[in-house]
C-alpha cells in the first residue's frame, strides 16, 4: 500500500495548506516526497539477498510480440490521454492521462508497438506501485516471460521476478559495484541471454530528495542509422559475443560469501545489427557493458570497431533523451532498440528505490546483408551534403 506519513518541502507544504509560500528561495524548492523518520516508503519491496537462492535458465521459447496485434492509430492505449510531448526527436515520449494499470490486453498490444517505434515512453502518477506484486507481473507478462536475475535483489516480500534497485547508506551494494569507475554505463539488459529483453518496466518507488537518479535512454535505430551506409554495409552480417563475466566477477568481489548468484555465467552470439520483428527496423545491437568481441575478427580489429560503436552510442547526444523520475514514475521501453544508462549522481546515502519487471522476447533476428539497398540516396541530409 501507499505510504501515509510522509514530509514534503516547505513550499509544497504552503501549497498543499493554501498558502502561498512567501519564504527565501531555497523555501521554495521542492522536495519529493519521505517518511519523516527516514524509513523507506515502501518497505515490502526493500531488497533480499540469499546467497543460496537458485533458479534454471529458461532456455529457448516461441515467442509472439504483442505489438504486431496492436492497432497502428493507439486508440485504446492513447483513449484517456490529456498529453503526449516526445522527450526528444528520436527517442521518449511522456504520456499524461494513462494508467498502465487501466489498459485492457488491446492497449497493452499497443504500448508494445508505441515503445518499439520511441523507444521508451514514460507515464506518471502511476498506481501502478500500489496494486500489488501478483498483478504487477500479470500486467508485464503479457509481454514475454519474465526474467530473474542472476544476483540483483528481489522484494523481501517475495517474487524473484521483480528486481529490485536499491541504493542507500544502509545498502552500498549498487556504489561498491562501481566503485572506482564511472557509474555511466550504457547497456542493454540482459543482452547475453539467449532471446534478451523487449518490452520493460521500471517503477519508481522512492527518488532521491532533490534531484538525481535519471535514466538515460539513446536511440539504438537512430545511433543505426546516423552510420555511413558503407559502414552499415560493413557491420551487416557481423555476429558478437555477450557476457556477463564482469557482473559475475564483481558481484564475487564485491560481496565474499554474501554474493548472491542464482545461475551460471552467459555467455551467447548475436547479430551486431538486428531487426526489430514488429516495426522492421534494423537496429545497432551491441553495448559497452556486456558486448565481448566480434566474431571472426582478431582481437585488436574488434577492439577498434567495437570502441567507435560503444564511442557513437555514448557521446552522440542527438538521439539521446533523459528521464527524470518522481515517486509514482513508470519507464516502458523497448530494449531492442535502446541502451541506456544510470546516473548515479545524487550524494551517496540518498535513497533510490525502484524494481524492474523485464519479460525476455524474440531470438534476436539479424538485419540481411544487402549490397545496395539505396540507402544513401534516400537520406536526404546525405544528399544535401554531397555524400552519396
Amino acid at each position: 500500500m501507499a505510504p501515509s506519513a510522509t514530509s514534503v518541502a516547505p513550499a509544497l507544504a504552503a501549497t498543499a495548506a493554501g498558502g502561498v509560500g512567501h519564504g527565501s528561495p531555497a523555501d521554495k524548492t521542492a522536495a519529493r516526497i519521505q517518511n519523516q523518520d527516514g524509513s523507506p516508503l515502501y518497505p515490502e519491496y526493500m531488497p533480499f539477498y540469499d546467497p543460496l537462492e537458485k533458479v534454471e535458465d529458461l532456455g529457448y521459447f516461441e515467442h509472439f510480440d504483442p505489438g504486431h496485434r496492436a492497432d497502428p492509430r493507439l486508440p485504446n492505449l492513447l483513449a484517456n490521454a490529456t498529453r503526449v510531448v516526445d522527450l526528444s526527436p528520436h527517442v521518449g515520449t511522456e504520456i499524461e492521462g494513462v494508467q498502465l494499470s487501466q489498459l485492457s490486453s488491446a492497449g497493452l498490444d499497443e504500448l508494445a508497438l508505441m515503445a518499439a517505434r520511441r523507444g521508451a515512453l514514460v507515464f506518471r502518477n502511476q498506481d501502478f506501485r500500489d496494486i500489488g506484486l501478483a498483478r504487477q507481473k500479470s500486467i508485464v507478462r503479457h509481454f514475454g516471460p519474465l526474467h530473474v536475475h542472476g544476483w540483483a535483489p528481489h522484494p523481501v516480500a517475495g517474487s524473484p521476478e521483480h528486481m529490485v534497485i536499491y541504493d542507500h547508506r544502509d545498502d552500498l551494494r549498487v556504489r561498491r559495484s562501481w566503485k572506482g569507475r564511472s557509474p555511466i554505463q550504457w547497456h542493454t539488459d540482459q543482452s547475453p541471454e539467449p532471446q534478451p529483453p523487449g518490452t520493460t518496466f521500471i517503477c519508481m518507488l522512492e527518488s532521491p530528495p532533490a534531484a538525481g537518479g535519471d535514466t538515460l535512454v539513446s536511440s539504438s535505430v537512430q545511433a543505426y542509422k546516423a552510420l555511413s551506409p558503407r559502414f552499415r554495409k560493413r557491420l551487416e552480417g557481423l555476429t558478437a559475443i555477450h557476457s556477463n563475466n564482469d557482473g559475475v566477477t564483481q558481484e564475487l568481489k564485491n560481496n565474499g560469501d554474501k554474493a548472491v548468484m542464482r545461475r551460471r555465467e552467459l555467455v551467447q552470439e548475436h547479430p551486431v545489427v538486428i531487426v526489430h520483428p514488429v516495426t522492421r527496423e534494423k537496429a545497432l545491437y551491441v553495448n559497452p557493458v556486456y558486448t565481448k568481441r566480434i566474431v571472426g575478427f582478431d582481437q585488436e580489429e574488434s577492439d577498434c570497431i567495437l570502441q567507435f560503436l560503444f564511442d557513437h552510442i555514448a557521446k552522440r547526444q542527438d538521439f539521446q533523451c533523459r528521464v527524470r523520475y518522481e515517486p509514482g514514475t513508470v519507464l516502458v521501453w523497448d530494449q531492442r532498440v535502446t541502451n541506456h544508462s544510470q546516473t548515479l549522481d545524487y550524494p551517496a546515502g540518498a535513497r533510490r528505490h525502484a524494481f524492474r519487471l523485464t519479460p525476455l522476447a524474440n531470438v534476436p533476428i539479424p538485419a540481411l546483408v544487402e549490397e545496395d539497398d539505396g540507402e544513401c540516396a534516400k537520406d536526404e541530409a546525405r544528399v544535401q551534403l554531397g555524400l552519396c
